[in-house]
């Protein structure tokens, strides 16, 4: 549930406003199926126990339509050459409102529903004895279980035009919703629109954002309307206005669309839908607060300012990073002990609370990892190819930053130090979404570090969000966000690269195997095996499945190997062919990632067995060869296609800081781009610098190329 949703869970009397653009179709006529779904949402949430009162609009675009065509088949082609005069409105609202009424009363009788009709005009709230008697009526209804249907009467209301006037205690069935639901003290107002809520702009505008939450004071003067209604007298500033009102007079409202299926119950479920009014909502959002969009853009024009910066002044950046981390520590690990104690509590496993706590030595080692990073190569303005085209014409092909970075990641807070870091040293923008169980340490680790930043930089370099609904937002910014990069379970990895045209950096499975082949040293096996699995069990390097030559079965090195991992806590399942050799339960499946001290155990007649188990249920990740067989070790490097293959080494070496790369902001496994620990080059792409003296292509008449090569010759 979204926190700002957190009020429905007390929610039990709703009014629901249904607007003309919901009620009728293009083309004038009733839309049946739309009302259709939205009454059967309105019956499930009667039969819930919830009090629903229902507002329609509707009657005279319902009329219009109607009388029009009777109009139409009754005049002579002579009459309909003669220019039309407009239909009364209050005749339309007379004819529709019939028509409406007995549409409403067969769909709620399908759904064994009972309906009440309950037709005002302004002039009747002017009454005190009316607005008691309404009251009373109404809650008898709802204590029947029927469901009030509400609309103004215009085919008899005393306003001139009644679909024009925007006077009186009410003006139109927006206000009227918003009047009733103050009156009949309703826990929320739910107007339906054809529109997902209120947007910063007109909705049809590719610019335009969608508002989750309307703060008075922050969107009142920020936001423009496009056109209104397409047939009611309204639009979304009548919708606003409405909602305003009643959103300060003590009762919620959500704006949203009556086209998408089950938005109402939906809201009620506490989920993020549409635009909430709120008395309260500019407690919870402050009114300076940025967008996703305006963050996005404020980290790309930060980046630019660091790229600006001489090398010397953004190695000194790091370093007063570095320096903030220590001399905050007593800070940084009270609001880390606050999310440790708050995981304990929540009954969480002990493996994620390990990843959660950051102690004293964690802290310093943080920090000595961040002047590492300092002390590296320039990255930015590497010239990597320098090529005279032609006489007095050169071109440069330099590294550069990729701009702007969503890195989204889950449990461990010290991976913002890493990613914040690496962003800093690659001249890179950067926004960064940890996991709610490291809510504290994010928070006060992304103070520490932006305060390090100097002003000329600005703090809006790296951005912190709080609220995982923000990301799907976020993921439509290919026009400012250059690179997502997830890091966290399989389950995060996939939903993200399905959700967004932005490249994704990273991987979905972290399946890794280690072969242990006939010619293996089996003391050197048994180390690795252990380390590869035991060292740090959910880790994505960390050893999934033990493949082993077939002969280890029969000299009983598999017996071994085994023995010594069970003794170390190791679960153990077998494939097909291990099946009955040695007595472990059966797995399930190759393709797993267990993240815990548990893995299968597979035979294979020979190392290209192996490599072809690997291929068939790997995740590209990381493989390891454990022999002594100088030639089957070659073949076994060269023929696996995975982002890391090792020879007598732990797959727990794939790591970006074990690699000399100072930190990592993830393990990439696809072949675009990155592979394997992605460190500071992995951040970088590159651009063409060409320096001339006045040249010109014309048709390459007047240019002899050289292509000579000036990088490698020494040369310019």
């Amino acid at each position: 549930m979204d926190p700002t949703r957190a009020f429905v869970k007390n929610v039990k009397r709703v009014v629901v406003k249904v607007g003309t653009a919901v009620v009728t179709r293009d083309d004038g006529r009733l839309a049946v199926g739309r009302l259709g779904a939205i009454f059967e949402q309105l019956e499930k949430l009667n039969s819930r126990g919830f009090e629903i009162i229902l507002v329609t609009s509707g009657a005279v675009g319902a009329g219009r339509q109607r009388l029009k065509y009777r109009k139409m088949i009754n005049s002579s082609f002579a009459d309909l050459q003669k220019p039309q005069v407009e239909l009364d409105g209050k005749a339309c609202a007379a004819v529709g409102q019939n028509g409406l009424m007995a549409l409403y009363d067969t769909l709620f009788s399908q759904l064994d529903v009972t309906s009440s009709q309950l037709l005002v005009t302004d002039n009747d709230f002017k009454n005190a004895d009316f607005r008691v008697q309404l009251c009373q009526t109404v809650d008898s209804l709802l204590d029947l279980r029927s469901i009030p249907i509400f609309n103004e009467n215009d085919a008899i209301s005393t306003r001139r035009a009644p679909y024009e006037d925007s006077s009186g205690i009410f003006w139109d069935n927006d206000s009227l919703a918003a009047l009733l639901a103050t009156e009949l003290k309703a826990d929320l107002l739910v107007l339906l629109s054809d529109v997902n809520g209120l947007y910063s702009g007109p909705p049809t505008d590719p610019r335009s954002k969608l508002i989750h939450t309307y703060v008075k004071q922050k969107h009142q003067k920020a936001i423009s309307f496009g056109d209104k209604s397409r047939m009611g007298r309204g639009g979304m500033d009548a919708k606003v206005k409405a909602a305003s009102n009643a959103a300060y007079s003590g009762t919620p409202v959500v704006i949203a669309s009556g086209y998408a299926p089950n938005n109402i119950i939906k809201v009620l479920n506490g989920e993020r839908v549409g635009t909430l009014f709120h008395k309260d909502a500019h407690m919870w959002i402050p009114v300076t607060e940025i967008g996703p969009h305006e963050m996005a853009v404020s980290a790309r024009e930060a980046s630019r300012k660091l790229q600006a910066l001489t090398s010397e002044e953004r190695k000194k950046v790091l370093l007063d990073v570095a320096a903030a981390l220590e001399a905050n520590e007593q800070f940084i690990m009270l609001e880390n002990d606050a999310d440790v104690e708050a995981a304990r509590d929540a009954g969480y496993d002990e493996a994620l609370v390990a990843r959660l706590a950051l102690k004293a030595s964690k802290i310093r080692a943080l920090a000595e990892s961040v002047r590492r990073l300092a002390e590296m190569e320039e990255p930015i303005g590497q010239v990597l190819k320098r090529t005279e085209l032609a006489e007095g014409l050169v071109l440069e092909k330099k590294s550069c930053p990729l701009g702007v970075l969503l890195i989204v990641f889950e449990s461990r807070p010290d991976a913002l130090v890493q990613i914040a870091s690496l962003a800093i040293r690659s001249g890179n923008g950067l926004l960064l979404k940890g996991g709610k169980e490291a809510k504290r340490s994010n928070a006060i680790l992304h103070k520490v570090i932006t305060s390090a930043l100097p002003e000329t930089v600005g703090t809006k370099l790296i951005g912190l969000l709080t609220s995982r609904e923000e990301i799907p937002d976020l993921l439509k910014l290919d026009d400012v966000i250059d690179l997502v990069i997830p890091r966290g379970s399989n389950k995060l990895v996939s939903q993200i690269k399905s959700s967004t045209k932005i490249p994704v950096l990273g991987h979905s499975d972290g399946i890794c195997h280690v072969y242990v082949d006939k010619s293996a040293n089996l003391e050197m096996a048994k180390k690795i095996v252990l380390d590869a699995k035991t060292d740090y069990p959910a880790a994505c390097n960390a050893m999934e499945t033990l493949l082993v030559h077939k002969d280890l079965l029969a000299n009983g090195g598999l017996q071994e190997l085994a023995k010594e991992l069970e003794h170390e806590g190791v679960t153990l399942f077998s494939g097909p062919r291990v099946n009955g050799a040695v007595n472990f339960s059966k797995a399930n499946t190759f393709h797993y990632e267990y993240n815990s001290k548990a893995c299968t155990i597979e035979i294979v007649n020979n190392v290209d067995e192996a490599i072809e188990h690997i291929h068939s249920y790997g995740s590209s990740h990381t493989e390891c060869i454990v022999t002594d067989n100088h030639e089957v070790a070659e073949h076994f490097l060269s023929r696996v296609d995975s982002a890391a293959v090792f020879h007598n080494a732990s797959t727990r070496f794939c790591d970006g800081a074990r690699f000399g790369l100072g930190a990592e902001v993830g393990i990439s496994t696809s072949k675009i781009h990155a592979r394997g620990p992605v460190g500071v080059e992995g951040l970088l792409t590159t651009r063409w610098v060409l320096r001339g003296k006045g040249q010109v292509v014309e048709g390459d008449k007047g240019v002899v190329y050289t292509h000579k090569d000036l990088l490698t010759s020494n040369g310019y």
